[in-house]
């Protein structure tokens, strides 16, 4: 499903802005349809009212969480009292009117720690998206991917379909019902890149109705030219990631083979712009393989590459995948690269990928599920 599609839809219904507006508010926010001095179930058309429970359950069923996997504990399987995963519609949208904004949710911390939730989608295909600590959340875009990085599971059985921008919305909405959410990083499943139109509509709609701050959505990219065309055109400019991984042309093409073939320096202009003209710094993403772009020589050309930018370089140790060589350096190693670029005025940090204490590095839960079935 597509936002565009359930804006037309509730258009249909009779639902003006202001309707809409509220709707998309309550969905995306997990709070109640209710304003002061003006319930839903008086505000909204009767056609609308009377539709509502149906589009809800709609919406529930677009991402359901099928197990999740804490960071420090083990896979825990969503099952109903009917022995199937859980579907029931959500408690905070099955009503019009209620209590208000959905206190309960507001209770949890910002701090809490990692976790991967494996996530039905209602064609039963699945996808992962990973809390994150201080409220972040990591959604994906597709399922597969079609870039092929050599070190990613995500892409290893290729692209098999997009994600509507409601699917991406629906992971944020999945993830509020367990905790707040204040920042969204599309660097999940999927190259976004590659789902230009719908990406783009969930960003418009998570930056404004969905309440997060613009910086607080961060679109990472392998570097799609579409990319710097279209963001700056965007109501909602989010911050810009970009998966880098090495200084050499010859090697990114062969660790990200179908990658556009775009000259490095050019990718790093193009981001610089980008940057300069949001206010938001270019995160740079670069997985670590040791023996492969860990070397004194990547450190010198990232310095000059990145000298006077206005850029963050994230360092991210490999997740071990199952049939891959590739290794992360050692701990000593990966310390040392960020401390080489932070002295060179280089702003440098060293990222958790966030999989590696469940063997969930990213596309790994949904591959387990697959061949499960």
């Amino acid at each position: 499903m597509r936002i565009t599609q359930l804006r037309q839809r509730l258009r249909d219904l009779g639902a003006k802005p202001c309707h809409e507006d509220r709707l998309l508010r309550g969905w995306s926010q997990v709070c109640s349809y209710d304003r002061a001095h003006s319930p839903a179930e008086t505000f909204f058309p009767l056609a609308l009212r009377n539709e509502l429970p149906a589009i809800e359950a709609e919406l529930h069923a677009l991402a359901c969480l099928r197990s999740e996997y804490p960071a420090n504990g083990h896979g825990m399987d969503i099952i109903n009292n009917h022995g199937s995963h859980d579907r029931s519609p959500s408690p905070t949208l099955s009503r019009i009117a209620g209590e208000g904004a959905n206190v309960a949710l507001r209770r949890f911390s910002n701090n809490e720690g990692v976790a991967r939730l494996l996530v039905e989608l209602a064609d039963a295909q699945m996808v992962e998206s990973v809390l994150l600590p201080r409220g972040g959340l990591c959604v994906s875009t597709q399922v597969g991917c079609a870039v092929g990085c050599v070190f990613c599971m995500s892409g290893r059985d290729g692209l098999l379909r997009q994600l509507g921008s409601a699917e991406i919305v629906a992971q944020v909405v999945l993830a509020r019902r367990r905790r707040a959410v204040s920042k969204v990083v599309f660097m999940g499943m999927g190259e976004p890149a590659h789902n230009l139109d719908n990406v783009c509509e969930a960003i418009e709609l998570l930056g404004t109705q969905g309440n997060i701050g613009h910086k607080n959505l961060v679109f990472s990219t392998v570097g799609d030219p579409r990319v710097f065309e279209r963001l700056p055109r965007g109501k909602v400019k989010p911050a810009l990631a970009l998966s880098l991984h090495t200084t050499d042309a010859a090697l990114r093409a062969r660790l990200l083979p179908h990658a556009p073939q775009i000259a490095i320096e050019e990718l790093v202009e193009r981001a610089e712009a980008y940057a300069r003209a949001t206010g938001y710094p270019v995160q740079y993403q670069w997985t670590l393989l040791e023996g492969i772009n860990d070397s004194d020589a990547e450190l010198e050309r990232i310095a000059q590459l990145l000298a006077g930018k206005y850029a963050i370089m994230n360092f991210i140790p490999f997740n071990e995948v199952e049939g891959l060589d590739y290794r992360r350096p050692s701990v000593e190693r990966i310390a040392a690269m960020a401390h080489t670029l932070n002295q060179q005025g280089i702003y440098a940090r060293i990222r958790d990928s966030a999989g590696q204490e469940v063997e969930g590095a990213c596309g790994q839960l949904r591959a387990r599920a697959v061949k499960a079935e």
